[in-house]
């Protein structure tokens, strides 16, 4: 099946020349990567996979970089920055790379990537109340040691769970709960900061005139030249620091030349450059350590979302809010409950919305600031229900009840670049700041800055606190709506300045907001901020053109880089005007997402796949930390292969099938965990069918394509087969000549297979005419040859529940390891041989039940991208997991089951990648449950199998490390047993250690449990 562009390429292979890509010269930075390895512990990597990996983070923007250092320690980054100021080069600090205005971009510079290594936390002081961390540490991982003495890190922006804290203080970021606790740079105390010539500084409280002063005063060389510069121009702009600067709780352009000096809570007058450099950006050196003070975490809070039918109501309702004692005033409009509510991943989060909702207000209250939550609650809601503009309340006193509605709020970033087509609501002034008492009339005049240019947009974010999230929405791959944004960034940045706002109060300047930065400074504060940076930076090569730059001749007269000079938002674009590339021809449907390239082109950077706890994706990262083993890394090269930014025959290299694509394991955790579905597991199968079609398949691949027939022929020839196996030097000759490891335990095959079994029993118990419902249990690969008692325990519930069974023999294996595998061709056929057969009977009123959670997820979601028509659509739709069949059905209400011990007994529960792709993993857990089970779900990744992956002697040791977050959440469950219903993951599992066992799949547990 192709796709239906009409202008779709035939072509995979394509030249950056004919896209009109200029491909840069990797050999150009040979000499200083090679300076930076001879001086740098960690990694140097100076090739096009670094380049394109790094070019982009989760703004608009990409540009290549000469290359990217993971520094080890600070003695590297010192190292790098001398060897960078040698050869002239810029030089970016970088976190995780999730910022939204341009910060982490920026041409023929040396990246610093922090995250890998420098992310150890350092010191926590309870007592003092401040932490102390490396500049990779990421804010959950920091929150949840904090939280072990009932502390936290104030800021909380809504990429904490993959933002560094140190990126937080290049950004000044901030998040939901601004009204209560400010924004970072109140809580940055002390840095260790490498400046751009390698010189280590430690910036902390100095009291002015204090003998530490004059002695560092005294001391000569650049920190002393830093402090009178600084202080002398505080003390020349004054006046100009008093009017320019808004009085908001938010503001982050700029330097913060307001704050750097000021009066303690003890009366003394104090210099801390440390408040100069948050929000800096990196421009001014790069932070290796950082003490932040933190606050007490509130043992409780309670949320309220007041919906209302017009938007201007709501945010006339937010300066009334901001009355009442509340730690957050966050606003969601209609069109992100829209978007959640048509997204796989949020649609549960978004079912409580009332209809009619425009807007809707979420009020936060903590239990350090109200005793009585309900009493809170039902102050506001006579303010805006009864007596105000609000319709609706939802009120949400539990903590699973007040996470979704955060996790609907938070979601709203990503969902919106997940529109379809090439317009989208990008971000570029989307998080100005007003008063909130000026919020009203501000989008009202907003809206009409939109309207003169002919677009839409959509509103949410930190009502409270005066930011709205507005982001227009633009097609920037063409000239027009490139030169719209432009235009509209003018005319609001002047409505900000009549409002008496700041053009970012949380994301920063960057390559999207510096440009303007003189009109809200004015030309005295904005020639003290080049001022600033020379004394800093002299050379200017500390991540140039962000935050302040200077004019083209002056730059070039003073040797800085090109990218330092006349900073323009509508340069460095990763969609401009001039972007290109392939719709290739492809074997399964993309329509549902616009085309191949644009389910490429979903990612946005955002970088929610480098997220290492809670959800799937993405599992090789989490394992790895590697940049390329993302969801993100992978769609960057994918991305870079179909516009020419690699050459033409990239995409067959060994390289890019191996790194790529080989090491994603097609969990499908992406198309339900990322924010905007980049469904890589469906991307790979296409491209490596593209592939093989082109370079041919190797034995192995041919092998574990058709692992049915495989096991076919173990299961005749078993218990010979198994023994096989186990033959001294057998298993080094597998992984020599078909590359099995040899340290992996094979799985073992069964004469009595499960057909066998069923045919042996006589085949149903329960008659079709008597039964309460009637299925076909499809006799997959795993559970006929190797794990039959798991077929025969579904049976036996089903049955419990008057099911009617049939276990037809003439149904071919469900594709699945072909499809992964990119065999898409093999794959089509035997869904069109299983959809044949069975749309007869599930016309007749059968449902198809499936033991083995991959093969029911590629019936319900990957058969429809292969076959075309009703007759797939039906027998897709009637396609279950057993246990989600049961639960479904709700057909264990009519079972009996024993009397289970006090409290039942208590076990894990690993859910299938697969199915939580689709959402429909709980099923099982309610099964359990009402079962007799006291269950606890695990919040697991991929187990590290993923079918063929975890028997591939290359990706053996991988499939190790990933397995081993599933082991140590095993470890850490209160339960004593485990189950799990992937046969993947039971082998992962029961291959732990010589002690380990193979778990029970869950049906097997709800048999045991049926009543004699």
């Amino acid at each position: 099946m192709a796709t239906h562009d009409p202008g779709a390429n035939d072509r995979w292979e394509t030249s950056a020349a004919s896209l009109g890509h200029d491909r840069p010269d990797v050999q150009e930075y040979a000499d200083l990567a090679s300076d930076l390895r001879d001086r740098v512990d960690g990694e140097v990597q100076f090739d096009e996979y670094a380049q394109v990996l790094y070019a982009t983070d989760g703004s608009i923007y990409s540009a290549r970089p000469a290359g990217v250092v993971c520094p080890r320690d600070a003695d590297d980054v010192i190292a790098a920055h001398e060897v960078a100021a040698e050869h002239g080069v810029p030089v970016i600090p970088r976190g995780t790379g999730s910022s939204l205005a341009g910060q982490t971009v920026g041409p023929g510079c040396v990246v610093l990537d922090t995250t890998k290594h420098m992310n150890d936390i350092v010191d926590v002081d309870p007592a003092a109340q401040e932490a102390t961390v490396q500049p990779g540490v990421v804010q959950d991982h920091l929150d949840a040691r904090l939280a072990e003495d009932g502390l936290k890190f104030a800021p909380d922006p809504a990429s904490s769970g993959r933002a560094t804290v140190v990126g937080g203080i290049g950004n000044n970021s901030t998040g939901a709960h601004s009204v209560r606790y400010g924004i970072t740079d109140a809580y940055t105390e002390e840095l260790d900061v490498v400046l751009a010539d390698g010189t280590r500084i430690h910036t902390r409280e100095v009291v002015l005139g204090s003998d530490e002063h004059e002695e560092i005063l005294d001391g000569g060389g650049i920190e002393a030249e830093l402090y009178r510069t600084v202080e002398g121009l505080v003390d020349e702009n004054r006046e100009e620091i008093d009017e320019k600067y808004p009085s908001l709780k938010r503001s982050v352009s700029g330097y913060n030349l307001h704050k750097v000096i000021y009066e303690t809570d003890d009366g003394e007058e104090v210099i801390n450059l440390s408040k100069l450099f948050v929000g800096a950006e990196g421009t001014l050196g790069t932070i290796v350590e950082a003490t932040v003070s933190l606050v007490t975490k509130p043992e409780e809070t309670a949320l309220a979302l007041y919906c209302f039918d017009d938007l201007v109501d709501a945010m006339e309702a937010v300066p009334v809010a901001l009355e009442y004692p509340v730690s957050a005033v966050e606003l969601m409009d209609d069109e992100v409950f829209r978007l959640a509510r048509e997204s796989t991943e949020y649609a549960q989060y978004e079912e409580p919305i009332p209809d009619g909702a425009s807007a809707a207000l979420m009020l936060e209250w903590d239990s350090e600031l109200v005793d009585d939550f309900e009493g809170a609650m039902a102050d506001t809601t006579e303010e805006f229900v009864t007596d105000g503009a609000a319709f609706d309340v939802l009120e949400a006193y539990s903590e699973e009840e007040q996470e979704q509605l955060w996790k609907l709020r938070k979601a709203a970033i990503p969902l919106l670049m997940s529109l379809e087509g090439d317009p989208k609501p990008y971000p570029f002034i989307e998080d100005a700041t007003v008063p909130p008492e000026e919020l009203a009339e501000y989008v009202q005049e907003f809206e009409d800055v939109l309207d003169d240019h002919d677009t839409s947009a959509a509103y949410f974010a930190h009502a409270g606190s005066g930011t709205l999230h507005i982001r227009p929405i633009l097609n920037l791959k063409e000239g027009e709506g490139i030169e719209k944004m432009h235009s509209i960034t003018d005319d609001v940045t002047d409505l900000v300045l009549d409002h008496f706002g700041a053009f970012s109060g949380e994301h920063g300047d960057g390559l999207a907001r510096t440009e303007f930065n003189p009109k809200m400074y004015g030309e005295a504060l904005w020639s003290a901020f080049q001022e600033l940076k020379s004394a800093f930076d002299p050379e200017w090569r500390m991540n140039p053109g962000k935050v302040v730059y200077v004019d083209g001749e002056t730059a070039e007269e003073r040797g800085y880089p090109e990218s330092a000079a006349d900073t323009d938002m509508r340069e460095n674009l990763r969609y401009g005007a001039d972007y290109r590339s392939i719709e290739p021809q492809t074997a399964i449907d993309f329509d549902d997402e616009g085309g191949f390239s644009h389910l490429v082109e979903l990612c946005n950077g955002c970088g929610t796949c480098r997220e290492t706890e809670g959800d799937v994706m993405c599992p090789t990262y989490r394992a790895s930390g590697e940049e390329i083993q993302a969801t993100r890394g992978r769609a960057n090269m994918l991305r870079a292969a179909i516009s020419g930014e690699l050459s033409e025959d990239e995409i067959h290299s060994d390289r890019f099938q191996e790194e790529v694509l080989g090491l994603c394991v097609g969990c499908k955790g992406c198309m339900s965990d990322c924010p905007t579905g980049v469904d890589l597991a469906k991307l790979k199968a296409e491209v490596k069918h593209e592939h093989h079609e082109e370079e041919g398949a190797g034995i192995r691949e041919r092998v574990f394509a058709d692992i049915d027939a495989a096991s076919r022929i173990g299961s005749a020839l078993a218990p010979v087969a198994n023994a096989a196996t186990k033959l001294p030097g057998a298993r080094t000759v597998m992984e020599k000549t078909l590359g099995i490891a040899s340290d992996r335990e094979l799985p073992t095959f069964t004469r009595d297979t499960f057909r066998k079994r069923w045919e042996r029993r006589g085949g149903a118990a329960v008659s079709a005419a008597e039964a309460d419902a009637r299925v076909v249990l499809f006799p997959d690969t795993y559970t006929n040859y190797s794990m039959p008692g798991a077929g025969m325990a579904a049976v036996e519930v089903l049955e419990a529940a008057s099911v009617h069974v049939r276990v037809p023999d003439d149904l071919a294996a469900s594709g699945r390891a072909a499809f992964s595998s990119g065999f898409l061709g093999k794959a089509r056929e035997r869904a069109a041989e299983n959809v044949e057969r069975l749309e007869p009977l599930v016309k007749e009123g059968y449902s198809v039940v499936f033991v083995e959670p991959s093969d029911a997820v590629m019936f319900q979601d990957e058969y429809l991208d292969l076959l075309d028509g009703d007759a797939v659509e039906a027998v897709s739709a009637a396609s279950y997991g057993v246990l989600e069949y049961v639960d479904t059905a709700r057909l264990d209400e009519a079972i009996e089951f024993r009397e289970p011990p006090e409290a039942g007994e208590a076990i894990a529960y690993h859910g299938h990648c697969n199915q939580k792709s689709l959402n429909k993993d709980h099923h099982a857990v309610g099964v359990l449950r009402r079962a007799g089970y006291a269950v606890d779900p695990l919040d697991t990744t991929c187990c590290g199998m993923a079918g063929s992956f975890g028997y591939e002697a290359e990706h053996y040791e991988l499939s190790k490390a990933i397995g081993s977050l599933l082991f140590d959440a095993v470890d850490e469950s209160p339960a004593e047993a485990v189950t799990a219903p992937g046969a993947s993951c039971r082998s992962q599992l029961g291959d732990r250690d010589a002690d380990s066992e193979q778990p029970p799949h869950p049906i097997e547990k709800v048999a045991e449990a049926l009543a004699d």
